[in-house]
């Protein structure tokens, strides 16, 4: 993990290069995945041009191009006849996994269903005057597409975090896409999580050929209104070309970790919550401090413990290439820094994490104080895990349940409302030459001609 003052010369030009490396915009790739890719197609795309090469495959083959993509990224043989996994599988996934993984899964759950509930907006009261009344609908959208990865890791955490919001919201139709592995099998854990919330539509197929078939539809699989979920960079560049055929809920991956910290946090503590979410790999891991003396001490613990992780490789990879220790002349310069990078996750510990707190203006979730570790985030909290990233929590929020929930507003005028607002309504309308708009007010005042 390199080290930079901000009073060095190159200090800004090396922040502005990391802040945008894994940005969804940058399309940064690795040699594996460019090699992986000629392999594919013959040539060595852009994550850009693969993405939008596979959704136009789908969007004029559909089941074929899943099939044929989720064979080339997955090697799986996937058909219609085992493109959903059956009700037979989940059972038997219920007595692979144990008892204390049931117990903390159930536990999230509740957490989440608790916090979500407590935040689901409810309609305001009617505006009424005179005969003239305004008001607003929430209705739930009708079916989402949750997507949940497993490339490297199983990750059954996500099947609660994107669900759960929906669930509350009211969806009624949630269909899940999660990666098979090569012999087929999903991860147990998954397919236990979405049977404890009742979710019997699951697809044994992700990235973007599935992404693409949910939010098109197939014969296969069921057109979707919404998509929701993390994923890797090809995800959400599908995510974001998808947009329009169907809604999405933001840009959330690959992950990203900043530490705002001064002398009194612990050098193991920080190192340990850089390193919870570099092993996502990819992942961007930022300390903002102005403690020269902390930035020394967390690299030094970084790499004493990533000798003792299981995915210290990938891990290793991830601080070479996406992490950056940023030492400030003061707390408020790394509040700002903290503010312009707009992480996914911000973990804080400071002297006084109060006061810092009410300057953070751009974060997906902040996590306050030497016990707040991110992983608490990432599992039982209670806010969900789908975090905007790149950036964009400058102007996008974490997903929650009122994402599910459209606006729809409803206006009901009697006859004198309309008299009253009639001449406006026809000024209005003759001043941008739209005579149809104003005659549609006239005409209900004359007499109707036989």
């Amino acid at each position: 993990m390199r080290i930079i003052e901000t009073n060095e010369a190159a200090a800004a030009e090396v922040l502005d290069a990391m802040r945008t490396k894994l940005a969804v915009s940058a399309g940064a790739t690795t040699p594996d995945a460019s090699g992986r890719t000629a392999e594919i197609f013959g040539d060595a795309l852009s994550p850009q041009e693969v993405t939008a090469r596979i959704i136009e495959d789908v969007r004029r083959e559909g089941d074929a191009a899943v099939f044929r993509y989720t064979k080339a990224f997955d090697g799986f043989d996937l058909s219609a006849d085992n493109l959903r996994v059956s009700a037979a599988e989940v059972a038997e996934a219920g007595k692979a996994v144990s008892t204390d993984f049931v117990r903390a899964a159930e536990a999230a759950i509740a957490n989440v269903r608790r916090f979500q509930e407590s935040l689901l907006s409810k309609p305001p009261a009617e505006v009424t005057t005179g005969g003239r009344v305004t008001g607003l609908r929430l209705v739930p959208v009708r079916r989402v597409g949750a997507h949940v990865p497993g490339f490297s890791a199983p990750l059954p955490s996500s099947v609660i975090m994107n669900c759960v919001p929906a669930q509350v919201a009211g969806v009624k139709e949630i269909a899940v896409a999660t990666p098979p592995r090569k012999s087929g099998e999903v991860a147990a854990e998954t397919l236990v999580c979405c049977e404890m919330l009742g979710i019997t539509e699951i697809y044994r197929a992700a990235g973007v050929q599935m992404l693409a078939a949910m939010a098109l539809g197939t014969a296969s699989v069921a057109k979707v209104d919404m998509i929701v979920g993390p994923g890797r960079l090809e995800t959400q560049l599908a995510k974001k070309m998808l947009l329009g055929d169907v809604a999405i809920d933001m840009l959330a991956g690959p992950s990203e970790v900043l530490v705002l910290a001064d002398d009194s946090a612990r050098p193991d503590v920080v190192a340990a919550d850089i390193l919870s979410q570099a092993e996502h790999a990819p992942a961007a891991a930022f300390l903002v401090t102005p403690s020269r003396k902390l930035a020394d001490a967390v690299v030094a613990e970084i790499a004493r413990q990533l000798k003792t992780l299981a995915r210290r490789d990938r891990t290793a990879e991830v601080l070479r290439e996406y992490a950056l220790a940023v030492v400030t002349a003061t707390m408020d310069e790394a509040i700002e820094i903290a503010n312009d990078l707009a992480p996914e996750h911000l973990q804080m510990t400071t002297a006084d994490d109060d006061a810092a707190l009410a300057k953070i203006r751009n974060a997906g979730t902040v996590f306050v104080g030497a016990w707040t570790p991110i992983a608490a985030g990432d599992y039982t909290a209670g806010p969900s895990h789908t975090l905007p990233t790149g950036g964009t929590a400058k102007f996008s929020s974490g997903l929650s349940a009122n994402d599910f929930l459209r606006q729809m507003s409803v206006v009901r005028y009697d006859e004198q409302a309309l008299r009253a607002d009639a001449e406006d309504i026809t000024t209005l309308a003759e001043s941008e030459g739209l005579t149809a708009h104003a005659e549609s007010v006239r005409v209900r005042f004359r007499k109707k001609q036989d």
